[in-house]
């Protein structure tokens, strides 16, 4: 046996020292470097050789997918759970993770298992009796140990595994506490090694991290085949399912539900939830077009411009990313000639979606520009389009799509980029093509 040697692996990251140091050299984080032992060695290795074939004599794997009973997940994960898959799901707490997975091992077509080591058996059938999930086929474990899980697997052979969460099991052949790298590691690697060449799914929760991202080193996520994403405020209703990794379908799709007694419940018509209860008068507020998978949805994107009477003006954004943001505001100062230094901005899309495309930039610019003149944005006014440095508004894809849904739900007019193509409008909303940033505070004065 090689001889055990210490290693310190960065709890973030994932990324190794051989010595302990304050600040993961990697990805910046303090702290984060825990002690594991490592006996791996290449010195008298037995060499193997791999089997390889020319690729046009590999048989192809049809890919069998098990509904899970709710419909909205079915779309995220691009048409159901596929056997012998691994799904990490990651969200903040009390966003709906175990709410979800309840729902989902109550009416998938098979015996589900659901391992908790967060909660008791009892506490789960609470939340199981108030959805309605409760029956035969729906196995509930209360159990922190690896070993006690894997035997429960091989001796029910279920459709289903849920591990609530992967932080709070511990193996007893890994000598480290519950939660440390080499616990989440090495029993999910054990938990996949059950799992692939079976008939049955795998879904993981993961906690996250106070940025948001899931916990734990980032093998765990090349680990898997799937990772689901949590969005929202965990006091408000509306909540988005997300997929940001998927070995089997789109990685786009994203699906909204509301939080009731009953459970997550799917909003059909996402764009009508989130601009119901907007104040179209109102200045600082314009309806941005975002492309989520293979939907078109409305957001409103609010910013509130207020004097600020000290030598340093805050910018705080929700929604949009923050350095996206700030070029929007620089290019507002120097193409437009908006004094914006002497002003507090705090930007925000309703309802707690994250945008991540540049097409959001022309309404955010139009949001502020109408807060800080005081002057509402037209309110049958749709706005999509990038903005460069030089302030010219830039054509993004799926034009087609974005002018259809704001078409549907009443929009009669559209600021997009002047490259634009004529035949991508759509009867019932006349396109407005623009050029640059000045051309679309124009709209403001008309």
């Amino acid at each position: 046996m090689p001889k055990a040697r210490s290693v310190y692996a960065c709890a973030q990251c994932g990324a190794q020292s051989p010595k302990w140091m304050g600040q993961c050299s990697e990805c910046g984080s303090w702290g984060s470097l825990a002690e594991e032992l490592s006996t791996k060695s290449v010195d008298n290795l037995p060499i193997r050789s791999a089997q390889v074939q020319p690729i046009s004599e590999v048989g192809s794997m049809p890919v069998a997918r098990r509904s899970t009973g709710v419909p909205g997940l079915d779309r995220v994960l691009g048409g159901g759970l596929v056997p012998g898959s691994l799904v990490l799901i990651g969200g903040e707490p009390g966003i709906g993770k175990s709410t979800l997975l309840t729902e989902v091992a109550g009416k998938i077509d098979g015996t589900a298992l659901y391992l908790s080591g967060e909660e008791s058996p009892a506490q789960v059938k609470l939340r199981a009796d108030r959805l309605q999930a409760s029956s035969e086929s729906f196995l509930i474990a209360g159990t922190t140990n690896l070993e006690e899980c894997l035997n429960a697997i091989r001796e029910h052979h279920p459709s289903l595994v849920i591990v609530d969460s992967i932080q709070t099991l511990v193996s007893d052949q890994i000598e480290s506490s519950a939660g440390s790298i080499s616990q989440v590691r090495g029993c999910a690697a054990m938990l996949q090694a059950a799992i692939k060449g079976s008939d049955a799914a795998l879904v993981i929760v993961g906690h996250v991290t106070k940025e948001g991202s899931i916990a734990g080193p980032k093998v765990l996520e090349h680990l898997v085949d799937t990772v689901l994403t949590f969005e929202g405020d965990g006091f408000a209703k509306l909540r988005t399912l997300r997929c940001a990794k998927n070995r089997f379908g789109s990685i786009s799709e994203i699906t909204v539900f509301t939080m009731e007694q009953e459970g997550l419940i799917e909003v059909q018509n996402p764009s009508a939830a989130l601009l119901a209860e907007r104040q179209p008068d109102a200045a600082g507020t314009a309806v941005f077009a975002a492309i989520e998978g293979s939907r078109a949805i409305l957001l409103e994107v609010q910013a509130l411009v207020s004097p600020n009477y000290t030598n340093n003006p805050r910018r705080t954004v929700s929604g949009i990313d923050f350095n996206r943001a700030l070029l929007v505001l620089g290019v507002m100062e120097k193409r437009c000639g908006l004094r914006l230094a002497g002003c507090d901005v705090f930007i925000n899309v309703v309802g707690g979606l994250q945008v991540r495309e540049p097409g959001a930039d022309l309404a955010l610019f139009l949001a502020v520009a109408s807060s800080l003149k005081d002057v509402p944005v037209p309110a049958d006014l749709v706005a999509f389009g990038e903005i460069g440095l030089t302030g010219e508004i830039r054509s993004v894809a799926d034009s087609e799509r974005r002018l259809t849904e704001a078409a549907k739900m009443g929009f009669k007019r559209a600021a997009v980029s002047r490259h634009i193509k004529s035949s991508q409008s759509v009867q019932g909303i006349k396109v407005g093509g623009l050029r640059d940033v000045r051309d679309a505070l124009g709209l403001l004065e008309s």
